[in-house]
């Protein structure tokens, strides 16, 4: 029987354009990564969500976006934390 993690993970790769996908808890324990992500950067991902979380308080879970030349990585905290690298667009 698949892991319900797991079966998250694989649905956000389904997605096209999608590269890598880490889900970890609120103490940056990475609990799943597919593709291209490193569950190394489950503890700084969760910090990244807590830290942006504070600039503005009436928003407690927002949407982190940080881009490179030719990747974007999500972060979404919602219970747990979730990240999603994608590959730009041409």
């Amino acid at each position: 029987m698949e892991h319900p993690v797991d079966s998250i993970l694989d649905k956000v790769m389904d997605v096209p354009g999608n590269i890598g996908c880490l889900l970890a808890n609120s103490q940056g324990l990475c609990l799943g990564v597919k593709g291209n992500a490193s569950e190394q950067s489950a503890g700084i991902i969760v910090a990244i969500s807590d830290l942006a979380s504070k600039l503005d308080p009436s928003n407690s879970s927002p949407v982190i976006s940080l881009e490179s030349n030719d990747k974007i990585c999500m972060i979404h905290k919602h219970g747990i934390t979730g990240a999603i690298y994608k590959q730009k667009g041409p």
